[in-house]
Formats: C-alpha cells, structure tokens, sequence
C-alpha cells in the first residue's frame, strides 16, 4: 500500500498525516508511548517516565537537542497527544505545538492519523516551520510503519 506523505494546511496551520499500519492499535500505541520503543522510529532518546495528563518528558534529536514534551491527552488506545517546545526552554505557546495521534481499528491494523497544530502562535515563521515538519512526519511514519510491520526487526 503506498502511503501519502504529510499534508500543511496554511489555514489552519497544521501539519497532518493518515497512514494505515499492519499492526493492532495496542502495538501502535506502544510505539508511541513506550520509551525503548518510540526511539526505534521517533528521534535518538525518547523519556515519558510519567504517562499521564500532564506528563512530562523529553525527547531527542541528534544535531536538533532534546526537546521538552508535556502529555496533554491519553486515552489508551485511542488518543495520543503532546505538546512539545524548543531545546532548553520551558514549553510556552510561542514556542511549543501540539502533536495528536488517533488511532482506529482496522480488522487486524491501525489507521494511524496525526495532526500538529499551532504553527501560527510560533514566535517565528510558521510557514517554515510547517514544512519542515511536514518533512519530518512524513519519514518518522514511514519509519514507524517499517518498524511495526516488521521491515526493522
């Protein structure tokens, strides 16, 4: 199945992508949840040690930092959400999205979506950061994809 790459949206500001995993959503949501394994696909480090609303960890980039996340949204299976800031500051609205990931059984697989908003409340250019985090979610899925169905293991 050939999977579309992520999508701006220069109205809303948002980033999003759907892709459809061979892979139940308890897998799914392990990869986006457990720290030995979002490094498999997200990132170089990965710390949620506190999986909750309200949650906060950090995850790392080589070459970018570690960047702060705050859990804003756990519904185990089904919702995903975090806000997540600039290397070194606490999280703020000028300088933080929200990334939310949803997730819908299919049979035996996981429509995975994920929608980063708040490009506009940026204290810089949304428009830069929007693409380059197009970028950046449309080759994290595909590797998330190639790591649940098995094409890393």
């Amino acid at each position: 199945m050939t999977q579309q790459p992520a999508v701006v949206d220069t109205e809303s500001y948002t980033v999003s992508r759907t892709v459809h995993v061979r892979a139940t959503p308890a897998r799914v949501w392990a990869a986006l949840t457990r720290d030995d394994l979002i490094t498999r696909w997200f990132g170089t480090m990965a710390s949620l040690p506190d999986l909750r609303v309200g949650g906060e960890g950090t995850f790392g980039f080589e070459g970018y930092g570690e960047f702060p996340v705050r859990i804003e949204e756990l519904d185990e299976p089904v919702v995903f959400a975090f806000r997540w800031g600039t290397p070194a500051e606490p999280i703020r609205p000028d300088n933080s999205t929200l990334v939310r990931f949803t997730l819908v059984a299919d049979g035996d697989a996981t429509v995975l979506s994920v929608v980063e908003s708040g490009f506009d409340l940026l204290g810089r250019d949304p428009f830069e950061a929007m693409s380059s985090n197009r970028q950046g979610w449309t080759e994290e899925l595909d590797e998330l994809v190639a790591y649940l169905e098995g094409a890393d293991r």
